[in-house]
């Protein structure tokens, strides 16, 4: 990787493989394309948010098996569509880096662009199953009336719940550990870890001139950073225990920092499973091979113990610290 690209990203550290060597160049160019352009980085969100949601249109089609050449096109449309879409979602942080146009609403946006992606997805694999269920069926031996159909299509859409619920978590957990990261990396001007009192004071005190737009994300994004806090109990310990010693994070002596870092880097691997290239992979897949149905329990039971594990092993480290004294 070039230093112009490597110079557009949060870190090394927190970037996969895949994210590194093939997305995030390739993303740099349409970074540089909309500076250019003089394009704002909450456009390419929203634009990405829009692209991401189009999907769905292509994804409500049976694969192969179903609708034969035809459908395997729509799928395969689906697919390059997500992939346009999480190109944009990486190329907007870096074009807000490349250009300083840094923004709290284009935080929280790029928060919640996948929740926008994933949202009419499920919907139109729902409506997928209710089209075509042959296969689920046959191989529960169960009899295609429109009854059962029906039953059927009611538990996939409770699936799909589930499912939304189970990714929303992975994917606020899975963000915050990569701030957390950042923060004892690069301090906090490096990072984007947010503590829901400040975000709270910020809300408390937008005024009539903010509109409700903003102000309805920002109470929102309060919510979803005690979320995160919750999950979280042994590093919020070592933040306040770190705060309460040395005032601001840019105080933090070097070997804590390399302590932290040291710890972080092995569970951030298996964080990496949580975000878009592996989750998008099995969802391609079950699509590909007509059985989306796969996605949502791969989601709620696989990636689930995945989110626990990950969990369970920073908080396990953070508590360690805590205990040694840092």
């Amino acid at each position: 990787m070039n230093e112009n690209v490597a110079s557009s990203l949060k870190s090394a550290d927190t970037e996969d493989w895949l994210d590194y060597h093939v997305v995030r160049p390739f993303s740099y160019l349409w970074a540089k394309f909309f500076a250019k352009l003089g394009v704002h980085p909450n456009a390419v969100t929203v634009m990405s948010m829009i692209i991401g949601a189009v999907s769905c249109i292509f994804f409500a089609h049976g694969s192969f098996h179903y609708e034969g050449g035809h459908g395997l096109l729509f799928n395969i449309i689906a697919i390059l569509l997500l992939i346009w879409a999480d190109v944009f979602d990486c190329a907007d942080g870096q074009l807000a880096r490349l250009t300083g146009k840094k923004s709290r609403l284009g935080r929280i946006l790029d928060g919640l662009a996948g929740f926008t992606w994933y949202i009419p997805i499920y919907a139109a694999l729902v409506y997928r199953f209710y089209i075509h269920h042959d296969i689920e069926f046959g191989w529960l031996g169960i009899v295609d009336t429109e009854t059962n159909t029906l039953i059927g299509t009611a538990v996939v859409f409770v699936l799909a719940l589930v499912s939304g619920i189970c990714l929303a978590g992975q994917q606020r957990l899975a963000d915050y550990y990569i701030q957390a990261h950042l923060f004892f990396l690069k301090g906090e001007k490096g990072s984007e870890l947010d503590n829901s009192v400040k975000q709270a004071e910020i809300h408390k005190q937008m005024g009539k001139e903010t509109s409700w737009f903003e102000r309805l994300f920002q109470r929102n994004y309060v919510s979803y950073t005690k979320l995160q806090e919750r999950r979280t109990p042994c590093f919020q310990t070592l933040v306040t225990m770190l705060n309460n010693k040395y005032g601001t994070a840019d105080q933090i002596p070097q070997e804590i920092r390399d302590d932290f870092r040291r710890r972080s880097l092995p569970v951030l691997k298996y964080n990496g499973l949580m975000t878009f290239n592996f989750r998008s992979s099995y969802l391609f897949l079950f699509c590909l091979l007509d059985v989306p149905v796969l996605a949502f329990l791969f989601e709620i039971i696989a990636m689930s113990l995945l989110q626990c594990y990950v969990n369970r092993r920073h908080e396990k480290f953070c508590r360690q610290m805590v205990e040694n004294g840092l």
